[in-house]
């Protein structure tokens, strides 16, 4: 059994400026009873290129930053933090942990999470010792055969060997509850996620059909293919905060609708398309493309059937200045039996609903006409009715899972009534 680390009580906050291939300090989180604070350095203060981290919640000036109500840390750090998925391996690698016992996350502290997960995570921080010398947490690339061996073992409780443990470590810090690694191949680096030894239907096909169908019906998508290794789907989701350039790799600074909104998990119950699109006219670049864009993939996250659309599954980039929609990921139909179903976010007043009507009742609020919205709507319909077959060729779908899928998760009779 492995011993619990001992608790930290600050961590160095790094930042990749805009074009740089190297990290500078920025400042330093500290633990203060419950909480942790963050301030600035005066070196990075200092910079003419220094940009906050995100200016809404932690703006460019000296001293501790106040935490917004009800949080117990700034929310735009606490998105370079590993989820669900990054802690159990975490715990498995620290406590060495079995089962249901590494389901429960709160065996470590968030420093601890901070610290010791992988350096390549989400964005443009990562989180260091020393406030002099960068050392990235960065294992050695692994092949997917290694990385599905780690993440069954973690799956299972089973402590991971050394090899095993460097490999599935380097994925750590990223976020999600299902399986998943980091990997590179030359200039281009992917999110891998696994099936998992607990799913009743293909979940990776799921999610690949609906992000090809999503880019084919218009909409900014991560690109995603289909690889197979020891005897498994693996979905691999190109990075979109990530650049190689001659000398290295340069990222790009992101926060989640999360932070945008100014909530944090146990609040996320609260988060609306409608207050995020009055954030996107306010804030971000060119708002009338981007409510559109947002439409756009409220419509089609009920069409398909993914109710996960929860504030952490939107993000935007972060210049220092202005806010730009990222490219959409993380759209996975939800197993349903019924047909009734709710989104994880509201889309107008206490309206969650997942049908097309709430989307057209909130037109309104993405600054566009009932006219401009049925559109598309129909547009998405057609676009999914007539590449559904040629789509799930590509993925290899099986029989079963169309019947499973089409007009359940895909098309499902209660997202359409009344339109």
């Amino acid at each position: 059994m492995n011993s619990k680390p001992p608790p930290y009580i600050q961590a160095f906050i790094w930042i990749w400026l805009l074009g740089e291939t190297s990290p500078v300090v920025a400042g330093k989180l500290r633990l203060e009873g419950q909480n942790l604070l963050f301030n600035y350095g005066q070196s990075y203060l200092k910079r003419k290129n220094a940009i906050a981290i995100y200016d809404a919640e932690l703006p460019l000036k000296s001293g501790i930053h106040p935490l917004s109500a009800g949080l117990s840390m700034p929310n735009c750090i606490r998105d370079a933090a590993p989820d669900a998925w990054g802690r159990r391996v975490l715990i498995n690698r620290l406590l060495g942990l079995k089962g249901d016992d590494a389901s429960n996350t709160t065996q470590l502290d968030e420093l601890t999470y901070l610290l010791e997960s992988g350096s390549d995570r989400i964005g443009a921080l990562d989180f260091q010792h020393s406030a002099t010398e960068y050392m990235a947490r960065s294992p050695v690339n692994a092949s997917l055969e290694e990385l599905l061996d780690s993440a069954a073992r973690v799956e299972s409780g089973v402590p991971l060997t050394p090899e095993l443990d460097q490999a599935l470590h380097h994925g750590s810090s990223i976020g999600g509850a299902r399986p998943k690694a980091l990997i590179e191949e030359g200039d281009k680096k992917y999110i891998a996620k696994f099936s998992s030894s607990t799913d009743l239907y293909s979940i990776v096909k799921a999610e690949f059909i609906a992000m090809r169908l999503a880019s084919l019906a218009g909409l900014e998508v991560a690109p995603v293919s289909m690889a197979y290794a020891s005897n498994k789907d693996v979905l691999l989701i190109e990075r979109f905060d990530r650049f190689h350039v001659p000398d290295g790799w340069e990222r790009k600074a992101m926060v989640s609708g999360l932070t945008l909104l100014g909530l944090d998990e146990m609040m996320a119950r609260y988060a609306s398309y409608e207050d995020l699109a009055e954030i996107i006219r306010h804030r971000f670049k060119d708002a009338p493309a981007t409510l559109r864009e947002l439409f756009s993939r409220l419509v089609f996250n009920i069409l398909c059937g993914n109710t996960d659309d929860h504030a952490r599954n939107h993000a935007a980039f972060w210049d220092g200045e202005m806010l730009s929609l990222t490219p959409a990921y993380d759209i996975c139909p939800q197993g349903r039996t019924g047909n009734e179903a709710t989104q994880a976010m509201l889309i107008s007043g206490a309206n969650r609903m997942s049908q097309i009507t709430a989307c057209l009742d909130a037109a309104h609020h993405f600054l566009m006409s009932k006219k401009e919205a049925r559109e598309i709507i129909e547009h998405q319909i057609t676009v999914i009715e007539t590449n559904w077959a040629a789509v799930c060729d590509e993925a290899n779908l099986s029989e079963t899972d169309r019947t499973l899928f089409w007009k359940r998760q895909f098309l499902n009779p209660f997202s359409l009534e009344g339109f």
